[in-house]
Parts: structure tokens; sequence; C-alpha cells
């Protein structure tokens, strides 16, 4: 008989909610630029709440934060652990980008860049290609990658009515769903979304938040968003961190980072408190 607790996380006393497993741990993490340190993180985890918010000022050290995680740039001190399953931790430390993908942690971009001359389904597919394809004319010839792929990413592009996926993504918005799309072709276990709705119309900004509550419930996927829409925020996380000069000041639900003072000063302004 099922003892009603979810696999991997923890029992809790009778009255007192089950904590689930934070899916990232980061350690006296720190980064510097010029002299200037702007990434200063003594410990801090995410993926423990479904979908998480990062949000702060601008200069707050959000986007630099992220490249950390996914060893885009080179951690000047401490750890990143990682853990997918519940299996015990993998140290990303200093581990090559391409393989911190393998293990299930990708981001989307702030700045889209797209593949110059690819059409729509030619640059998903390419996003979905293994090591053995490592030019493009290959990835292009392989009939069987097309044929395994073609139901999934046919459901994407449906469901963002895409108007032309044998053409070219002409218009920033259809670049920022190929974006978004790509990672979640390769099945992330961490999804790191750099704002992800910026320049996009309403109604493909709420396509875009409904599909990652149905990821974050359906698939187990965590999720941390940037983002300086503080509604979209406020609607779709269950957890939000506040950063601000490098540092994580402030966390907790919604309501409790709106209510806090902390917060409102340094970046919420009377309309959003």
């Amino acid at each position: 008989m099922s003892s009603g607790v979810a696999r991997g996380v923890a029992a809790a006393p009778i009255g007192v909610p089950a904590v689930p497993p934070a899916r990232l741990h980061l350690r006296n993490v720190t980064k510097s630029f010029g002299g200037r340190r702007v990434v200063d993180i003594a410990d801090l985890s995410l993926g423990r709440h479904g979908i998480e918010g990062l949000i702060g000022p601008n200069g707050a050290g959000k986007t630099t934060l992220m490249n950390l995680i996914t060893q885009k740039l080179k951690l000047g001190g401490g750890r990143v652990l990682f853990s997918a399953n519940g299996d015990g931790q993998v140290d990303l430390t200093g581990m090559p980008i391409d393989r911190v993908a393998r293990l299930g942690i990708v981001k989307t971009n702030q700045i889209i860049r797209d593949f110059d001359g690819l059409t729509v389904r030619d640059s998903l597919l390419l996003s979905l290609a293994g090591g053995r394809h490592e030019r493009f004319y290959r990835v292009a010839s392989e009939g069987r990658l097309r044929r395994e792929t073609a139901a999934e990413i046919d459901h994407y592009l449906d469901y963002f009515h895409f108007e032309d996926p044998d053409g070219h993504a002409l218009s920033a918005g259809e670049k920022k769903l190929l974006d978004i799309i790509r990672c979640l072709l390769v099945k992330p276990r961490l999804l790191l979304m750099d704002e992800p709705t910026a320049g996009l119309p309403e109604d493909q900004t709420r396509r875009v938040m409904d599909l990652m509550i149905r990821k974050a419930a359906d698939e187990d996927v965590a999720i941390v968003i940037v983002e300086h829409d503080l509604g979209l925020i406020w609607e779709v996380c269950e957890f939000v961190h506040f950063m601000a000069d490098g540092e994580i000041v402030v966390q907790g639900t919604p309501a409790e980072i709106r209510r806090n003072r902390t917060v409102a000063e340094k970046y919420l302004g009377s309309s959003d408190a």
C-alpha cells in the first residue's frame, strides 16, 4: 500500500507539510568582473517549488548567476551541486557546458541568437542532434532523427501557432519561442528562463506560462524564471528569490516577498507592493 508520500520527499510530522528536495544547491558561489564582485551567494537552493521566480533590479546579478549555474561562466569560487533524480549530487563546477545540458540543466536566452539560414523545423532539429551529428548537413540528412522527432516538434509548432514552420523565423517573438521550444525538446530537469516573455504578445505570453505550469506539474520540471513582469511572477511562481547587489537578500512566497520592506525599498514601486 502506498504511504502517500512522493518518492524522494521525506515524510513530515503530522500537520507539517513535507518539504520536497531541492534540485540545485549553490555553496559559496562568487564571481567578479574587473575587481567588482557581481555574485556572492553563500547558500542557495533552487528547484524545490515547481516554478520559482528570481527577481531584482537591473545589475543585481541574475543573468550572471544563471550563467554560473550552466557553467557558461567560470565560477570565481564555490560549488554548484545538482540532484536530478534524488540519487545523490553531481558537482557541476568546471564541467563543460554541453555536459551540463545533457544532465538536464538548460537555459533560455535573454538575447536571441538564431541560426542564420535555417528553417524553423531545421533549427529545432539541430537542437536534438546527438554528438554524432557535428555538422548540420549530417543532421538534415538523418531521416531517422526527423521521423522520431516530427510529432513532438509539430506539437509545439501547432501550440504556438507558427505561421510558416517550413520557412524562417522572422519576428523577434517567433525567435524567442523557438529558443524556448529548443530547451523543452532536450527534456530538461531544471529549466532556467531569462526574461522568457519579453517582447511577446499577451496571448503568446499566456501560452508560454500555461505550458510551463503543465511541465512543472506533469513532468516534474523545475523552472526558475528571471522576469521584470512582476504580475506574471506573482501569478505563476510558488516561491520567489529576491536578488540585489549580487546576493540573495530575501526568499519566500510571492505574498511574503510583496510584503517585505527591503524588497519594497530596493525594487517595488507602490503600485507593485
